[in-house]
């Protein structure tokens, strides 16, 4: 985000707001406190050419779920019933244009036969290769529909990674999105010798390829629109699904070695939607943007299956590094990002702050102490008082509106964020401004979600209330364990790694925790946890968030196990630090000169010692080292998702770590 921050004190153009709209919503749930809407939320509204479409209210309700006992049925259902209702929109030579559920189906339809017709069974996997836009949704559910098996592959992965997944997977086809993915399939083709037929959806550069293992997309459209009785074949394919069928092969993301394929069931993600209806409310007049890996359930849940049950219509992102601007043309009602997303738009929110004017610049200051003291008796349970109420509308329609709008969320209903743990502190600012974060628990073994809170039931720390008709219980060694329909079915091809993971129909998480009065709190993962030299155990996860908190810091690792103190190694925030260096003079040619910097350094430091002083002594970080090279998820130290792999970057900058001790 490079924009400026515009806070003037003026109330011309200010919306009337009523107090009582004022607070409502790993997971992660926001809701924005005080709406400003400019969008028409009745049966009729605007697409995003202008174009006047009809969204009726709420068209299916939760029995929808009782006559599908797969999610293959329920999506034929409710495409066939919205018709030409918009499911999708994504941008094409910088306009945004609609597709429909009719579009949706369709689509899926020609391309599931194709497949068949080129030699996929029931039980065959494809793989998808591809950044997210539609045609990832119509391979996902075409595949789905006639019982094969969609499994995503991160764009980032590279030609080694994907060999390893094709062939773990047994991938019978491959989905890829352009000329640059083709190119990793063609390194490693002889080492994958169950892959039949590779699609290509964009021909930009191929079209010279002639491959008899390459079909483009429009030749599989061909093949599928000329199969007999195309619909009919489809729609009994997806009659002989069962809930006990395979609805997707969802890969771990490695960071303890090779990725494992989890198994998820149609019973599996039914079980999500049946459960979540009443915790995470969707409107079928809700906007969302997708921008994180499909591959990843928590997108896959977000923008797959929870719109297929409840109707809301997903804007597909033009790319990671347009996600600000999207928001913005989006304006979402729903969204969905990691922890680092919401650590950057704080960070950049503060950046700014520092630029504003010495009137503007505590005109922001006192809106965000109002935010803060009127969020912190709502997280609290309590209610406020008219006096809040009001001291905390003026600053609101003076001030907060403005941020929120400033990063796309002046529409924000509720927003989710998973995948890593996620500071209370950014929670608690989030919350200031506007937008409440209500903090959850998942992992694509439990199909996305375990816990939540809710607006009427949440305590400030914790992860929420496990779902209902679900069960987690702490194991004498303090691991959370999890029991219901929606643990996964196990991991593919390893039965010795699913006998370590689910044992007598517990889920062994492998994060540790406690529960106090129903309420799960995490404190970090098994195999993270450092015991010292001296005996003492530290779980590095809080510490951590606490030092991410700071906008001049993007990630960190604690250091320390079987040594006499910790250490850390962190990574700053380029955008944010540079800015630094550039106000305060501060020389520097490049990223790695950057880090070695001594003004950067004594900043780092700084941000390292004022998160001492809340630490117990036994916690302190003595002493810590600046990775100087900018990491990315093409890097093998990052997950796709921006989760540090700790076991390999300890391993990688053993020689860092070696010099602090």
């Amino acid at each position: 985000m490079t924009t400026s921050i515009d806070i003037d004190v003026n109330t011309e153009n200010n919306t009337s707001l009523s107090p009582e709209d004022a607070m409502d919503t790993t997971i992660t749930e926001v809701t924005a406190a005080a709406p400003v809407s400019s969008k028409d939320h009745s049966e009729n509204h605007a697409d995003k050419t202008g174009q006047q479409i009809h969204n009726a209210p709420f068209d299916h309700p939760p029995q929808i779920l009782e006559g599908c006992d797969t999610l293959s049925k329920l999506w034929r259902q409710v495409c066939l019933s919205r018709g030409d209702r918009i499911a999708h929109r994504e941008k094409s030579f910088g306009i945004w244009q609609s597709y429909s559920w009719l579009d949706y189906y369709h689509h899926s339809c020609d391309i599931s036969m194709a497949l068949v017709e080129l030699g996929l069974s029931k039980g065959d996997t494809v793989s998808i290769l591809s950044e997210d836009n539609k045609e990832w949704l119509y391979f996902d559910m075409g595949v789905c529909g006639v019982g094969g098996i969609p499994n995503g592959v991160y764009t980032t992965d590279s030609p080694e990674q994907l060999a390893y997944i094709l062939n773990d997977s047994h991938s019978k086809f491959l989905i890829v999105e352009n000329d640059e993915q083709l190119h990793k399939f063609l390194e490693i083709r002889e080492q994958t010798p169950n892959v039949k037929k590779v699609i290509v959806l964009d021909r930009k550069g191929l079209r010279s390829l002639e491959d008899d293992q390459v079909v483009f997309l429009d030749e599989l459209y061909t093949i599928g629109r000329s199969v007999d009785n195309a619909r009919e074949r489809f729609s009994d394919y997806i009659d002989q699904g069962t809930p006990n069928d395979i609805r997707t092969l969802i890969y771990t993301s490695g960071t303890t070695g090779n990725p494992k394929g989890a198994i998820l069931t149609h019973a599996n993600v039914l079980f999500e939607l049946k459960t979540s209806i009443d915790i995470l409310p969707i409107l079928p007049t809700d906007e969302q943007l997708c921008f994180l890996p499909l591959c990843h359930v928590l997108e896959r849940l977000t923008s797959v299956d929870l719109p297929i049950h409840r109707g809301c219509i997903v804007n597909f992102a033009e790319s990671t590094e347009t996600v600000f601007e999207n928001m913005k043309e989006v304006s979402p009602d729903t969204f969905t990002a990691v922890p680092r997303l919401w650590e950057k738009m704080y960070a950049s929110i503060s950046n700014m702050r520092s630029d504003a004017s010495a009137l503007n610049g505590w005109a922001f200051d006192q809106a965000i102490k109002a935010g803060h003291d009127y969020a912190d008796i709502v997280m609290a349970g309590n209610t406020p008082t008219t006096g809040q109420r009001l001291r905390y509308e003026f600053w609101n329609q003076l001030v907060l509106y403005k941020i929120r709008d400033l990063i796309g969320m002046s529409n924000i209903r509720r927003a989710t964020t998973g995948a890593a743990p996620i500071s209370l502190d950014i929670i608690r600012w989030f919350h200031a401004i506007g937008v409440p974060i209500y903090e959850g628990y998942g992992m694509t073994e439990s199909a996305g979600v375990i816990s939540v809170n809710t607006p009427e039931a949440q305590m400030a720390g914790s992860v929420g209330k496990a779902l209902p008709d679900s069960e987690v219980r702490i194991a004498d060694n303090g691991e959370i364990l999890v029991k219901g329909a929606n643990v996964f079915a196990g991991y593919w091809n390893k039965p010795e790694k699913t006998a370590e993971d689910l044992r007598d129909g517990w889920l062994h998480t492998g994060d540790v925790g406690e529960i106090r009065d129903g309420y799960i709190f995490i404190t970090g993962r098994i195999k993270d946890i450092i015991i010292t030299a001296g005996g003492k155990n530290v779980t590095p996860a809080a510490i951590e968030s606490k030092l991410k908190f700071s906008p001049y810091i993007s990630d960190a690792v604690v250091i320390g196990d079987k040594r006499k103190y910790l250490t850390c190694l962190i990574m700053i925030d380029q955008e944010n630090v540079e800015k630094y260096a550039q106000d305060n003079q501060v020389m520097f040619s490049d990223f790695r000169s950057l880090c070695h910097a001594p003004e950067v350094i004594a900043l780092i430091d700084e941000v390292v010692q004022s998160a001492n002083e809340t630490l117990a002594q036994v916690e302190t970080i003595k002493q810590f080292r600046l990775i100087d090279v900018l990491l990315s998820p093409e890097d093998d130290e990052l997950t796709a998702t921006m989760k540090l792999k700790r076991n390999l970057v300890e391993k990688k900058h053993h020689a860092l770590i070696d010099s602090m001790y």
